[in-house]
Parts: C-alpha cells; structure tokens; sequence
C-alpha cells in the first residue's frame, strides 16, 4: 500500500551543496554502531566514508552521511544518513527513517545534498513511500533533476532497511530517495507514485531525460 503523497521544500539547500563535505573518523555512539554495524554488509567488505552535515538546531546531533563508493556497482556511489532518526514526526509510528540515496555518479555533491535534505527537513518531512520534495533548483551541477521522491532503497532487501533495532524499542526503517525531474514530481503528486513507477525509468540515472 503507497502512503499519502506529501510534498517537502527544501529551499536552500541548493544554495549549500557547493560547499562541501568535512570528512571526519567515525562516531562512537551506541546507537549509531549499532546502525553501521547492520550495514557493514552494504559496502562489501569496502569500509565506507563518513561525511558529516552540521546540524542548524542547537540540540540535536549533525547527520552523517556514509557513502559507499563504486556501490553496487563500479562508477556508482550510494550514500545513507545516520541522524535523520534524531528527530521525531507527529506522522511516524515505531521505526523513524534514515534515507538512502544511490546514484550514477561519483560526484560528492550528491552526497552532500543528501545530508543537507536529512538535516533540514528531519521532523517536518515523514519521508513516507510517495512523499516528494521540491529542491527548487538543479540539485547538482551534472543533472536538471530538481526533484525527488521517496522509494524503497534501490540497493537493499527489505530485510537490510526495514525494522533495523538500534536500541531498546528503537527502530530505523531505511528509505530510497530517488532525483526526478519537476515535471515528474507534479504527475506523481497528481497521479500517484505507481502510476508513475509503471511508466519505467532508471532509478540511478541522474542525467536521463524526463519521461512526463
């Protein structure tokens, strides 16, 4: 069953992806290493880069973004967030999200575009299946997609991002953001994310053309 389809902005966060990502050693949180220790199998035997997002809410922790290179495949980089989670939505029962976006690219600006979406909309969007998000602007400079939409992971099992137990009654459920174009944001919003998924198109292709 799709969830409602709700619609995020991110104004700014295209002014910031240019900024770049601090690269920094690991943080040793139990939540967290519970966390990276479910995923240590995502990255197949490759240990993965760990690129924090200050966070802008005085008390909450930043959102890091662990980018796995050449994943799955050569010339590929998918990125998941730790952080998102931190804060709650009034929507979410039980497992709150962390976001898992892959991409045909190796460019770090997807990365950092990741963690700023994670640290800005945390607790205002519930990045539920359907959900998109107007970034407002190209969201790197190698695509026109400014766009995107909630999906599952295009690189996990459902038994690898759902339910993941992170502590006691602590779950995170991992979910797919996947770059689509304007013009696909506004057919999903009126037409629904199946209709849309019917249509084919390459989750991870970030210089395709529109296909509405």
């Amino acid at each position: 069953m799709l969830g409602d389809v709700t619609t995020a902005s991110a104004d700014g966060v295209g002014e910031v992806i240019e900024g770049g990502v601090e690269v920094i050693e690991p943080v040793e949180l139990s939540r967290a290493e519970a966390f990276l220790t479910h995923l240590s199998g995502v990255s197949r035997g490759g240990e993965p880069r760990l690129l924090k997002v200050d966070s802008t809410r005085p008390d909450v922790d930043p959102v890091f973004v662990l980018a796995f290179d050449d994943v799955p495949e050569p010339g590929m980089t998918t990125g998941i967030t730790y952080g998102v989670s931190l804060v709650d939505h009034a929507l979410l029962q039980g497992a709150r999200p962390e976001l898992c976006l892959t991409v045909q690219s190796t460019d770090d600006a997807w990365m950092w575009a990741l963690g700023q979406i994670g640290e800005k909309l945390r607790g205002d969007c519930p990045f539920v299946l359907g959900s998109t998000i107007d970034i407002g602007a190209p969201i790197t400079g190698d695509t026109e997609m400014s766009s995107l939409v909630v999906f599952a992971p295009a690189v996990l099992d459902r038994d690898d991002y759902e339910g993941i137990e992170v502590g006691q009654g602590d779950k995170i459920t991992i979910v797919g953001i996947v770059p689509i174009h304007a013009a696909e944001r506004r057919f999903i919003e009126d037409h629904g994310l199946e209709e849309f998924w019917q249509l084919g198109w390459d989750m991870v292709d970030v210089t395709r053309a529109s296909i509405v």
